[in-house]
């Protein structure tokens, strides 16, 4: 079974040196690294080119121009060979077990087409800050899970065959295209939570998701998961009418606050139990 890294980058060679080291010390040996670069500049495409030459595992390529991380992350997976597919990013890092944990899993459960685990928020130098504890199992074959509050999450890994069989990340996205993604195979089997806080997750300035994206962030998760309930043929959520057309993400949210209630928690929490039975 090969597993198929698959890096976006874009401007940061300078954080890329300790997600090389780490990947150059899995315990799990059979992988590639196929790494698409988005229009960086000249020097930094040089630095991760020079990093990686003479290591045939590891696939360089670029876009012609900045193109965004959907359409990327897509191309990513369409040039990937191996059976198991997991992003990671540039200025992130895993460790060594990482790849080996996830092995074990979709080799033992053929029904499990995704797996998840614990990530670890690390300052800029990478030194680990808090565990992100509150990830848990979540349940399977539940037509009104969203990943609401966010549970699946790094490190994710996916078999590419049950992608194949999916509309695919919608490339279009800015933000949000993991969600849109883990939506998308939660549909088409079993997700399986790996309790282990293995993927090192990297805090500082320039990261996507930690600057002034966050404003719209919300705008591009509530249209996920409006083509979520539209793609499940959902027309109402605890009663609640689901519009027709996707306009604001508060809309989408309001149908979702119930899911945060306690009583809502135990219920889900029962079902879980049941399912490990």
């Amino acid at each position: 079974m090969k597993f198929s890294i698959l890096i976006a980058h874009y401007n940061h060679s300078v954080f890329f040196r300790d997600c090389y080291k780490s990947l150059l010390n899995q315990d799990y040996k059979n992988w590639e690294v196929i790494i698409l670069d988005d229009a960086s500049q000249f020097d930094e495409k040089a630095a991760v080119k020079e990093l990686i030459k003479g290591d045939s595992r590891f696939k360089y390529f670029e876009n012609s121009e900045n193109s965004g991380v959907g359409i990327t992350k897509s191309k990513l997976i369409e040039l990937s060979e191996g059976d198991i597919c997991c992003f990671l990013d540039p200025d992130d890092a895993i460790l060594p077990s990482a790849l080996q944990t996830a092995y074990d899993v979709f080799a033992k459960q053929n029904d499990v087409v995704l797996t998840y685990s614990k990530f670890v928020s690390c300052d800029e130098n990478l030194k680990p800050l808090h565990v992100f504890k509150s990830a848990m199992q979540v349940q399977n074959d539940d037509e009104l899970f969203f990943n609401y509050p966010i549970q699946i999450a790094h490190l994710v890994c996916f078999r590419k065959k049950t992608y194949e069989l999916t509309e695919k990340i919608n490339s279009s996205l800015k933000i949000s295209e993991d969600q849109d993604l883990y939506l998308k195979l939660y549909e088409k089997g079993k997700v399986k939570f790996i309790d282990d806080a293995n993927y090192l997750y990297r805090t500082h300035q320039k990261g996507i998701s930690q600057n002034d994206n966050k404003k719209i962030s919300y705008q591009y998760w509530g249209k996920v998961i409006f083509d979520a309930m539209k793609r499940r043929n959902l027309s109402k959520i605890n009663g609640k009418k689901i519009p027709d057309f996707y306009d604001k993400p508060k809309e989408i949210f309001d149908l979702l606050n119930y899911q945060n209630s306690v009583s809502h928690r135990i219920l889900k929490k029962l079902k879980i139990l049941l399912q490990k039975l």
